[in-house]
């Protein structure tokens, strides 16, 4: 009699049956996601599309169309970062997460039809029989090997925490021994790509983010786990330009960012506002540069950072960026129409659809900064307990709007009769209205603060006409010196970090 062959899904929802030997069954064949699976990713992805402005990926190209392997990545954004993997990974991938994860409502049972293997970490459990815990990682990590090996993907988060650091925390050897069991099992070694996941602000809401798959490890001959390790933290080091702290993170980002606009100033080309696409490409450069220099010219690296540095709070304390130093060109007739227009939409035709966007959608906006202040343990848990709590909140503000109008339509028919007495019409109306609300005062406050941007920039440039022109002196200044110690740089040349 023939058995039939469980595929990848089913051995990882039950883990007790990967044994120790390879099963005759494990082959590298590339599963189709199943039903469930592509639903769930569809959620995922629109939900995530309303808590961020752009969602940019990068890299699909180095993904292999067959076959099974290892997605690593740092894990600075809680529960956003593996939303964001699965979103944007083209294939099928499975997570290893910690059991507790598996518990939480909703998101719990996505997890688990989503075929999420636990993982029983030693500080979860710190009451419980060790030699248990050992033995159900043990289980779940044959799961996750069978499935590797059978041609499915699997998401590790090697740091085994979250945290709010700019560099990488130490890798510890689950995804090696993974690796190494799934190359056992399987016909043939998996890929091991690394995932660099870069935050424009992680924790605000509206803000950008860029997923980047870096192309697979090329891991020598019989590696064993301690060199598998380092070469996995070698290269999340090198996908997230790992700094030592936070200053020099962001005086990179100073330092880059003065380059681009002082070279699109001297060239006359200023463009629309950079992706983090391109901020990415130029902090990269950046950060090679300043890891190549700093053996060779410690002292001059020394200085332009604390230069970079004082820049940088400079422009703060104006409330400006480098490209608000310099005056925007003309706009063309055609953009001062488009800008007229829009501002007549959103301020005037639908003014009051955006009354009443504010009006129902506010309060639970507002309510959800000091909830997760109060949750929220660190920065990395802000944007998890964000998102979570505003898909609680705004459905309930919508409905509660609804049930407002439908309670209002009997009072209301007494002052105005010709009002159609059609409660169910009326309900689904004002429900259909707080969401479009919704959208137009999102809409409406991102157009606000970016005309308050360019207004106060132009004030700055107005009445303080001496600092701005010093600090285009320092940027200029800072330019060239950035651009010379970088003259000669091979970009293909690799760069050794210390970690």
């Amino acid at each position: 009699m023939a058995l039939s062959e469980p595929g990848p899904a089913e051995r990882i929802r039950q883990p007790e049956r990967a044994g120790l030997p390879r099963p005759s069954y494990v082959r590298a064949v590339t599963p189709e996601p199943s039903r469930t699976y592509r639903t769930l990713r569809a959620i995922v992805r629109g939900i995530l599309r309303l808590f961020f402005r752009d969602i940019a990926v990068e890299g699909r190209e180095h993904v292999p169309a067959e076959g099974g392997g290892l997605l690593v990545a740092w894990h600075p954004n809680g529960i956003i970062d593996p939303g964001l993997m699965l979103a944007a990974f083209p294939r099928e991938v499975v997570f290893g997460a910690r059991d507790g994860l598996l518990r939480w409502p909703l998101i719990g049972w996505m997890m688990r039809k989503l075929g999420t293997v636990p993982i029983y970490r030693a500080q979860d459990h710190a009451g419980d029989d060790a030699a248990a815990r050992r033995e159900a990682n043990a289980r779940s990590l044959d799961a996750l090997a069978g499935a590797v090996a059978g041609g499915s993907f699997a998401a590790l988060f090697p740091e085994g925490h979250s945290h709010d650091e700019p560099r990488v925390m130490g890798v510890r050897s689950g995804a090696a021994r993974l690796y190494l069991r799934a190359e056992a099992l399987g016909a043939e070694a998996p890929a091991i790509l690394p995932v660099g996941l870069h935050y424009d602000a992680k924790s605000v809401f509206r803000s950008d983010v860029l997923v980047v798959f870096h192309p697979p490890l090329d891991l020598p001959p019989g590696a064993d786990v301690e060199t598998i390790n380092t070469e996995i933290e070698a290269a999340l080091v090198h996908a997230v330009h790992a700094t030592e702290d936070w200053d020099l993170h962001h005086t990179m980002q100073q330092a880059s960012a003065l380059v681009r606009a002082e070279a699109e100033s001297r060239e006359g080309t200023r463009d629309a506002a950079h992706s983090l696409r391109e901020r990415r490409a130029d902090f990269e450069q950046m950060w090679r540069g300043y890891h190549a220099r700093l053996a060779t010219h410690p002292e001059e690296i020394g200085a332009l950072r604390r230069e970079v540095s004082a820049y940088r709070r400079a422009l703060a304390l104006l409330g400006l960026t480098d490209r608000d130093l310099d005056a925007p060109p003309e706009r063309t007739a055609r953009q001062l129409a488009a800008a007229a227009v829009q501002g007549t939409l959103t301020y005037v035709l639908l003014r009051p659809l955006f009354l009443f966007g504010l009006l129902v959608n506010a309060p639970p906006y507002w309510a959800l900064k000091p909830i997760a202040r109060h949750l929220a343990r660190d920065e990395k848990d802000a944007a998890t307990i964000k998102l979570l709590g505003g898909l609680v909140l705004f459905p309930l503000a919508w409905v509660a709007a609804a049930a407002l109008a439908v309670v209002g339509l009997a009072p209301l028919r007494e002052i105005a009769p010709w009002v159609p007495d059609a409660p169910l019409a009326i309900g689904l109306g004002a429900f259909g209205l707080s969401v479009a609300g919704a959208v137009l005062a999102l809409l409406s406050s991102e157009l606000a603060v970016a005309t308050g941007r360019a207004v106060r920039a132009r004030w700055v440039r107005w009445r303080r006409p001496a600092i701005v022109r010093d600090l285009l002196a320092r940027r200029s200044a800072l330019h060239d010196r950035l651009v010379a110690l970088a003259d000669g740089l091979d970009e293909a040349e690799p760069v050794a970090v210390g970690r």
